[in-house]
């Protein structure tokens, strides 16, 4: 890694199938070992199913309300300061139980890398 300023752009910002969007933060071959990127979800959605490989990840909950399961932990609400623990190959999903957009950072070890993305579906994985 080298010192380098990162500037938040959300013109950059996509939809994904996973049914949230994302802005990539910071997700750069110079920095394996880490990415961050900023998540959407619209007031209402539930995001599909999934689990990454390899991958650790961790949400901290900046705006909004939420309802957070992963593993087989019971479906908890999340609201701005919290933070999820997800380790690699835990399902996971969240569902924005608010009027506004739930936004949160997810932050990946090493680096999210699409490969390790595992869509489960939408039913009860």
């Amino acid at each position: 890694m080298r010192a380098e300023i990162r500037r938040q752009d959300l013109g950059k910002e996509f939809y994904t199938e996973e049914r949230c969007f994302i802005t990539e933060l910071s997700n750069i071959e110079g920095d394996p070992d880490v990415s961050i990127a900023r998540a959407r979800v619209e007031p209402g959605v539930t995001t599909r199913w999934h689990r990454l490989r390899d991958t650790a990840e961790r949400y901290v909950i900046l705006s909004g309300a939420g309802l957070m399961e992963v593993g087989d932990l019971p479906a908890t609400e999340v609201g701005p300061g919290d933070v999820v623990l997800i380790p690699p190959l835990e399902r996971q999903r969240i569902t924005n139980i608010g009027g506004e957009h739930l936004i949160f950072l997810a932050i990946c070890s090493p680096r999210f890398r699409p490969e390790a993305y595992e869509d489960l579906g939408e039913g009860d994985a």
